[in-house]
């Protein structure tokens, strides 16, 4: 068995394979979860986020990983998500609005309560990470389901890093934003109409300036973060912090 076993939401998007491609521990066991197989995995949970009933599966593989675990620390990363629809609330497609408030607001809540539950017992640095974003902070029209999603999970955070504190249950709970990467998400922000993203020029901007950050770079950022000292239930930035060392 590893001494490190890290699950990954999301990991063949571009901050997941950053992820992957940057994990600092020798010899580390990948789980990826989602609906294909992410290169850089050794073991795949076949799961459509947007689809509750899969939740169980990553339960399932969260119990089975920890349940005998004896290895020095165990990882989830929720790295999951969607900006589609782009749009404003009453003009976009009902069912694709839906989707996305189920993968942006209520996978990230379930998903931590489950490796929370069955990381109880093992005696081990334990760490939960939600993706959130400066969206959860400010106003973005066309972006109201993804916004208030990363707005609820910056205080499931706060609220589960302080029940850790107060029963000792020893996970350390962060939401740590990434800030402006180069991803698929951001072509798609920049492709849209401005009629439905009012923000487009801002991201056009940033990527013709060279600004956008690489998704090692915030692999490399986000693994720095878990033992950086910081209190537990922490909301972070990663613009606001030192460049980790390559």
């Amino acid at each position: 068995m590893s001494g490190t076993l890290i699950w990954i939401s999301g990991a063949n998007g571009g901050i997941g394979q950053g992820l992957i491609r940057t994990v600092p521990w020798e010899g580390a066991r990948i789980i990826g979860i989602g609906r294909h197989q992410a290169p850089g995995t050794d073991e795949h949970v076949a799961a459509d986020l947007a689809e509750p009933e899969h939740w169980e599966r990553a339960a399932y593989s969260f119990e089975k990983g920890l349940s005998h675990f004896e290895g020095d620390r165990v990882v989830f990363v929720h790295a999951a998500g969607t900006l589609h629809p782009i749009g404003f609330a009453g003009e976009v497609d009902s069912a694709a609005y839906l989707t996305n408030v189920i993968v942006n607001s209520a996978s990230p809540q379930a998903l931590g309560q489950l490796f929370i539950q069955h990381a109880r017992q093992v005696r081990a640095k334990r760490h939960c990470v939600i993706m959130t974003s400066g969206a959860a902070r400010s106003v973005y029209p066309g972006w109201s389901s993804y916004g208030a999603a990363k707005a609820a999970v910056d205080q499931w955070v706060r609220d589960v890093g302080a029940e850790q504190e107060l029963r000792g249950g020893g996970v350390q709970v962060l939401a740590i934003g990434p800030g402006t990467v180069d991803t698929g998400m951001q072509a798609l922000m920049r492709a849209t109409p401005e009629e439905d993203f009012p923000s487009r020029q801002k991201f056009i901007e940033l990527f013709e300036a060279g600004k956008l950050v690489s998704p090692d770079e915030v692999g490399r950022g986000i693994w720095a973060c878990l033992d950086a000292g910081l209190p537990n239930g922490s909301v972070l930035d990663l613009r606001d912090r030192p460049a980790p060392t390559p």
